[in-house]
């Protein structure tokens, strides 16, 4: 489900960059409830007190994600009207207005930069989710994100996701288990190299500590999925894998565990997504949706 608003965690993940962006932009030293008057260019070039009017406009067409942090950036100056055209996750074309902003030109000019900087960001990863989405779309399987964010922003980034069509995965290391390669790596020997009790261990463990915990596993050979379906974990996650790998992977948890989901994950493209979906697989994973995604083109206009 597209939700457009930010819940308060995201709107507090939001509010912390917000103030690490204007002291990057503005000075370490400057004094957020006057900002404006941190900006060299337009303290020397604007008259003190001048209000003006701009437009948020896209530039190319996209998905638009992203307008809720837009207006805490420029509402940070109380002064400031912020008011939204559009809303997230809908498709805009080029030329269409997003919002429309009012108030000191000296508090539009320096909160621009920002709120765009969010906006293309935002707008970039929803646009590139739903050309995933749509690439499958008819196909019974779900686009899944990734833990590839950049630091800070996962909360945004996988807001933006959900503006795209797609879903999330995890949201971080507290909500669910992965056991990957590098688990294996180091865990395996305890279990004299048993993926099957190694399965068993996590799942006693884990409700002990913390109830029902979902519990996914990497594996990148048939073997292994005939050894973890058998251990019944929640997802099974089938790491680069050939679709003549994946179909029969299909092929056998469907004859042993049909409950256990498979997610495919690894190198996936635009051009090789609808391939891998038609396979079977009920989830696949795409860490170029948050690590990749070039900014949507979007602009501020001004009105005379």
């Amino acid at each position: 489900m597209r939700r457009n608003t930010f819940t308060p965690a995201e709107t507090a993940a939001c509010c912390r960059l917000l103030e690490i962006a204007l002291r990057e932009d503005l000075g370490e030293l400057v004094d957020l409830k006057q900002f404006h008057s941190h900006d060299l260019t337009t303290m020397h070039c604007i008259r003190p007190g001048l209000e003006g009017t701009a437009a948020v406009v896209a530039r190319k067409p996209g998905v638009v994600a992203g307008l809720p942090a837009a207006a805490l950036v420029f509402e940070s100056d109380p002064r400031v009207d912020f008011k939204r055209v559009l809303a997230d996750g809908q498709d805009v074309q080029s030329g269409d207005v997003l919002a429309r902003v009012h108030g000191p030109i000296a508090s539009l000019l320096a909160c621009e930069r920002i709120a765009l900087n969010f906006l293309q960001h935002l707008s970039g990863i929803a646009t590139l989710t739903q050309q995933f989405v749509q690439a499958v779309a008819g196909l019974p399987v779900r686009i899944l994100d990734t833990r590839k964010t950049l630091p800070g922003w996962r909360l945004l980034a996988k807001y933006a996701v959900r503006q795209g069509g797609g879903h999330n995965h995890r949201m971080g290391l507290y909500d669910g288990i992965l056991i990957k390669d590098n688990h294996l790596a180091f865990a395996l020997p305890q279990f004299q190299g048993s993926l099957a009790a190694l399965l068993h261990h996590a799942r006693q463990d884990s409700q002990h500590c913390w109830g029902n915990t979902r519990i996914e596993i990497e594996v990148d050979t048939l073997d292994q999925v005939d050894e973890v379906l058998l251990a019944n974990p929640n997802i099974v996650l089938l790491d680069n894998m050939t679709l003549d790998q994946m179909r029969a992977a299909v092929r056998r948890r469907n004859n042993v565990a049909p409950g256990v989901l498979l997610e495919a994950s690894g190198g996936i493209t635009l051009q090789t997504v609808r391939g891998i979906a038609e396979t079977g697989v009920d989830r696949i994973s795409v860490g170029a949706l948050t690590h990749s995604a070039p900014a949507l083109d979007i602009a501020l206009d001004y009105k005379s």
